[in-house]
Order: structure tokens, then sequence, then C-alpha cells
């Protein structure tokens, strides 16, 4: 079974339209679309469209809150949230007008006894399952949080994921998850440097294992990805399959998604490469996250080499 653990939840509303936005005036949009997000969020939903066993945890609040475990449940997505008693999951906008320009709320604020109702769900996590903990967390929540779970879960043999940003990664290093994922700009904040080539990627991912990572993947968007094993495993590098890129969120999310599906199913890092290739590609070509018909078909083009020029 995959957990995941989306702290911040969201209602993403994304507005399309045709024309610049003009400041101190009406703007009106071409269509909208309501998607249930969060990065836990969105592995979880890439998951189950891939057939796997997952369940959404995490917070929500007020009717945005309940709008989002409505909307999860009713495509099949298991959930396991804390309801907190006050303020409302956020609503983050997204504005498509040729780029992407976005409008994230801040999001409820959480009380030591939310934590500690949380924390208190992952007892019932048991060896073999994976646990994911992705993306931000709310205002007042201090960056060892990951931390306090990976440390929750270390004696139950649970392989942790991590994809998240600064020191809420860093500070997992210790615990020695079992995949983290940043992306080819946050490797290079993480170690202040400027990443230029695959050599320098390679380089910096490194130090990641050294610090404690077991195997790091990291993200480069049009550049493909890179997959940097534990022991002496081969390094892999992914291009991209053809395709016209509509949509850029949450492309991070179904790669890690991808990644476990295929990894569970076979325990092959090349084969899980070439799904989490295959799922990130699906929903960057798609309006929204790439559904099972989508990201076969980007497989498919995979197995064949059939990558971007």
């Amino acid at each position: 079974m995959v957990y995941t653990v989306t702290f911040n939840p969201a209602l993403d509303y994304v507005v399309h339209l045709e024309e610049p936005i003009v400041n101190g005036q009406m703007n009106r949009s071409t269509r909208e679309e309501f998607y249930y997000g969060g990065k836990g969020i969105n592995v979880s939903t890439v998951l189950t469209n891939l057939g796997a066993d997952t369940v959404a945890m995490g917070f929500v609040a007020g009717f945005t809150g309940a709008a989002i475990v409505h909307g999860l449940t009713h495509k099949g997505i298991r959930t396991d949230f804390i309801i907190l008693r006050q303020g409302i999951s956020r609503v983050n906008v997204k504005i498509r007008n040729g780029v992407e320009t976005d409008i994230n709320a801040a999001g409820p604020r959480l009380s030591n006894d939310d934590v500690k109702a949380f924390m208190k769900k992952l007892d019932d996590l048991t060896e073999g399952d994976y646990l994911v903990l992705s993306g931000s967390i709310p205002p007042n929540m201090h960056d060892v949080i990951y931390e306090r779970i990976c440390r929750r879960v270390a004696d139950k043999n649970v392989q942790v994921v991590v994809d998240a940003d600064g020191d809420l990664l860093m500070n997992t290093l210790q615990m020695h998850p079992f995949l983290i994922k940043p992306n080819k700009a946050e490797l290079g904040s993480l170690f202040k440097a400027k990443i230029k080539n695959d050599k320098d990627i390679e380089k910096y991912a490194r130090k990641l294992q050294e610090m404690g990572a077991r195997n790091v993947h990291i993200s480069m968007l049009g550049e493909g990805s890179m997959f940097i094993p534990e022991g002496d495993g081969k390094v892999i590098r992914m291009g991209v399959p053809e395709g016209k890129v509509i949509n850029t969120v949450g492309a991070g999310d179904s790669m890690v998604a991808g990644f476990l599906a295929g990894y569970m199913k076979n325990g092959d890092f090349q084969k899980a490469m070439n799904l989490a290739t295959a799922a990130g590609s699906a929903t960057a070509f798609s309006e929204g996250l790439g559904e099972k018909s989508t990201i076969m078909m980007q497989l498919e083009k995979i197995n064949n080499n059939l990558w971007a020029k």
C-alpha cells in the first residue's frame, strides 16, 4: 500500500484566458476547470489511475475540504484525512494565457492536537508499505515535521519517499529515505550551486546520498530526468518522449507515482523509471493528470525509443 501525505490540500481553480491579464480592468476567461490539488493527492490520483493501492492522508478543513474528500472518493481514491475544526482548505488559482501564473493560498493552521492525531494514524502502517511525503506545509509548521514522520515509522520498515525542498527535505536525510525527488532547480538551491550539465547533477545527487538518501531521482522538465541508485547500480538517464507540453502542474508528482507503480510491480529500477517518465509526460501533454491510457501511450513511445528532438 502507498500512503501519501498532503499537509495543505487545495482546490485548484484553473482559468484560461485568451489575452494577457490587465490590472485594474475586467478580465474574462474562456473556460475553467477544478482539480483536487496537492502533491500527495496528485500522487494518489495517478497511482489510482494505474491501478495501484493507495490512501491519501493529510488535513482538510471547511466546505472546500469537504469538496476535496468528496471529489477524491468519487474518483475511487481512498482517503483518511484529519478534519480540522477551523479554517478552510485553500483554493489555488492557476491562470493560463500562453504562460502559467499561479496564486496559491496559505491554507489553515494546524494545532498540536491535529498533528498528534495524524501521527497516531501512522501507527497503522506496516512493513512493506510506502509513505510519500511531498509538498509544502502550513505556515505555522516547523520544517522538521517530515523528519518527525520518518522517525515515527522508522521501526516499521516502511519505505519513505520525500518530494520536498530546502530544509524540509534535508532534515529527512539522516533517516535514510528510500527515495527523494528534487528537481534540477531545487538541487541547485540545496547546495547554492549552478547546475550546468549532467555531470553537475550526478555530483550533487551523490552528495545527497552521502548525507543519507538511498535513491535520488532528479527531474529536469524538458531535459528528462536522472536516477542515481543506491550502492553500485548504474545511473539511469531518461529523455522525454515526443509530444506537446500543455500543462506542467503535477508532472513531477506523476513521475513519483509512475516510479512507485513500476517498482512495486517488479523491483526493477529501469522499468520503474520508464513508467515514471511515461506518467510525467502524460500529465505534461494533458490538461490534467495523466490517465492510464495516455500513460500507456507514452510508455509505448519510450519502449520504442521515440524521444523528443
